[in-house]
């Protein structure tokens, strides 16, 4: 049994650990976190695109913190993305807030069936501003209010859950090299980057597990 203040994370999937087993080198890391009420898929988001494979009901809430890595090419760059799967439940928020602070992007999911978790939206953006960074990139995956960039996601099609990702991570990428380059030119405009690659019948980009 954990003790109560134990950070719940799992120890076969510690970062630290993880890069003492991979050498590999990565033009860039970015840490990135699914968020919102429990039971709204956010396990089954992160299964679909690192794996591929849709997640039946029948599989135990996240308890605390767990992540996967994906690697991806985009722009010609090999991004590592660090994807944190959070517990949605009440009690494991002060938790999960200790993890807002490094975090580069957060997807905010809720269940298009489940009102409850739609009128949510309002409170974990609250948490958002309270312990994020104020330039973290945002996306709520399932509506179109809250000024933040929103798409529709299906775990169980696989219907742009690549884009999802893609479209943060080419995000980050933009934000990273108008940093480097001490720029203040154009925004990368993720809406934008959605729309028009939602519309075309394939993806293409090269992506490796």
């Amino acid at each position: 049994m954990q003790r109560k203040n134990q950070p719940l994370v799992s120890n076969s999937l510690l970062p630290s650990q993880q890069s003492m087993t991979s050498q590999e080198d990565y033009d860039c890391t970015f840490k990135i976190m699914l968020i919102g009420d429990s039971g709204v898929g956010k396990t089954c988001l992160l299964v679909r695109f690192k794996d591929d494979t849709f997640l039946s009901c029948n599989f135990i809430a996240t308890v605390g913190i767990d992540f996967k890595n994906k690697i991806v090419t985009l722009d010609n760059k090999k991004c590592k993305l660090q994807i944190w799967d959070t517990a949605g439940q009440e009690r494991f928020r002060s938790v999960t807030h200790a993890y807002y602070r490094d975090a580069q992007a957060l997807l905010l999911l809720y269940d298009v069936t489940n009102q409850s978790s739609f009128d949510n939206i309002r409170a974990w953006l609250s948490e958002i501003r309270q312990y994020a960074e104020e330039d973290v990139i945002i996306m709520l995956l399932g509506n179109k209010q809250y000024e933040v960039s929103f798409m529709e996601t299906s775990a169980k099609t696989g219907q742009n859950v690549e884009l999802a990702f893609m479209a943060v991570a080419k995000a980050l990428i933009s934000k990273q090299m108008n940093i480097s380059a001490n720029q203040n030119g154009s925004k990368f405009n993720l809406n934008e980057y959605i729309e028009t690659n939602r519309e075309q019948k394939t993806w293409c980009c090269n992506i490796t597990s």
